[in-house]
Formats: C-alpha cells, sequence, structure tokens
C-alpha cells in the first residue's frame, strides 16, 4: 500500500444480485483498474451463501459475510448463532451480516429484526469478525441493542451505509465500532450527513458502495459497481480537508484493521 497511489476498498457490495449476472468478470476487473484492491461481497440470507461463496472462490479480491438482512428476518428467524459461527469458518467468510433493524420498509417484523440482531452480534463476538450492521429509521434502538449487547462481552462492527443521526453515529464510535459511507455522501441534499462525516474520527470511517444500489453523483440513477467507490472516496476527501491518496489510505487502514481476516497487501519497499 506504499505504491505510488493508495489502493481503495469496497467493504460493501451484492456482487450476487442477478444485476451482475451477466457481467461479473467485467465488473471486476473494472475494480481492480480503478485500484479498488479488495472487495466484500454481502450476504443477505444465510440460505444462499453457496452462491456469494462462488463468487468469492472465483475471484481472488474477492471476499464475502454470512447473515441475514433485516428484511429477510422472518424468512430466517430462529437460526442459531452456532450455525453462523460454523459458516464464518470458511476462509473467505470474512465478516457476520448484514443483519441490524429496518424500519423504513418494515418488510421484517421488528421481533425478528431483533432477536436476528442479537444473534449476529453473539456470532461476531464468538468468532471476532466484525458485523455489518444494517440501521435504517431505527436509531433508538439499534442505540438500546448496541449498548446492551456490548455490556454483555465486548465485539467488532460497522454501521454500513450511514444515515441515522448523530447521536447514534457518536455512540457507536463511543462503544468502538466503524461507520461506513455509499454514494448517499455525494447527493446534494446530504449537507448534514457530510457534516457528520467531517467530524468521525479519522481511524473509524469507511467507503463501501452498496452496489448495485446507490450510485454515486454522477453515475447517479445508474447501476453502481466497485469502481464507483472512487466517487465516493473523493467526496469524503473534500469533505474533510483532505487529498484522495490521504482518504484512500487511511479507509483501507480501517478496513484492514476491522476485516482483520483479508488479508492486506504486501507494502512495496
Amino acid at each position: 500500500m506504499n505504491g505510488s497511489k493508495a489502493m481503495l476498498v469496497d467493504s460493501h457490495c451484492h456482487l450476487d444480485f442477478p444485476d451482475f449476472a451477466g457481467d461479473l468478470d467485467a465488473i471486476v476487473a473494472r475494480a481492480e483498474a480503478a485500484g479498488i484492491g479488495r472487495i466484500v461481497t454481502i450476504s443477505t440470507r444465510i440460505k444462499r451463501l453457496g452462491g456469494l461463496l462462488a463468487i468469492a472462490e472465483r475471484f481472488p479480491n474477492v471476499y464475502c459475510s454470512v447473515g441475514t438482512h433485516p428484511h429477510q428476518a422472518d424468512e430466517e428467524d430462529g437460526l442459531p448463532a452456532d450455525e453462523l459461527i460454523e459458516l464464518a469458518r470458511h476462509p473467505k467468510v470474512v465478516a457476520l451480516g448484514e443483519a441490524g433493524l429496518d424500519y423504513f420498509y418494515q418488510h421484517g417484523s421488528r421481533g425478528a429484526q431483533e432477536r436476528g440482531f442479537r444473534t449476529h452480534i453473539a456470532a461476531a463476538r464468538a468468532t471476532g469478525l466484525p458485523l455489518v450492521i444494517h440501521t435504517r429509521e431505527a436509531d433508538d434502538d439499534c442505540a438500546r441493542i448496541l449498548e446492551e449487547e456490548m455490556a454483555k462481552g465486548s465485539f467488532r462492527a460497522v454501521l454500513h451505509c450511514y444515515t441515522g443521526g448523530r447521536e447514534l453515529a457518536m455512540k457507536a464510535i463511543g462503544l468502538g465500532l466503524s461507520i461506513s459511507f455509499t454514494g448517499i455522501l455525494t447527493f446534494k441534499k446530504s449537507e448534514s450527513l457530510r457534516e457528520l462525516a467531517a467530524e468521525l474520527p479519522a481511524d473509524r470511517i469507511m467507503v463501501e458502495t452498496d452496489a448495485p444500489y446507490l450510485a454515486p453523483g454522477k453515475f447517479r440513477g445508474k447501476r453502481n459497481e466497485p469502481s464507483y467507490v472512487v466517487e465516493i472516496a473523493r467526496v469524503l476527501a473534500e469533505t474533510r480537508g483532505v487529498s484522495l491518496e490521504e482518504i484512500s489510505r487511511q479507509t483501507s487502514e480501517n478496513f484492514f484493521r476491522l476485516f482483520s481476516k483479508v488479508p492486506a497487501p504486501v507494502a512495496s519497499a
């Protein structure tokens, strides 16, 4: 990572979604050409882990997580932490989740979402792997669960695609967690989100695409893809008053520290 150009990481996308089925090789190649050194493709259903693993095993720089998105909480309600812990032994599985709370769409019942969230936290605690947290329109309950669970024993996590309020963000930072930003950071109406991004500690921020969703800035309305993480990093750098080089180095360092199962590239002499 000490070469002429700092690499970037797309810490969260969904390469197994049908949107990418036709040109996955080209998408991964474009990401590599853009300097994206690692990609984590995120699980939304434990039952579909096989498809994710097939992609992660096909591309050397692609890794995956295992977990149940809150929208699927009822569908996979009651799956034990032990099952997650066992599946996470695979060398390409580097995180748990995404799990958490989504009160915006109400696709998963709140009870099942909370049970699933706590189960994933238990698995993160047991494995030492980070939990990728999805939280939307649920700041108070998310903060409550994080505090209650951290009191039972520490775990590592990132609040992905952050769009919540300052209070939840600062509570998460206080608990030792990280915050990740998507293309939403680049949208014109995201002033308050940029203000928050400027304020957060440098060692707790990451970037992601959440592709195929939320294409940043100049790509808005198109299918998102991992190579576009450069645009998010550029806006984050401008927001924080640092160079793209510096934000690339910092967010990648933060990623490898949190996603410690992902091998970091050997720095050139």
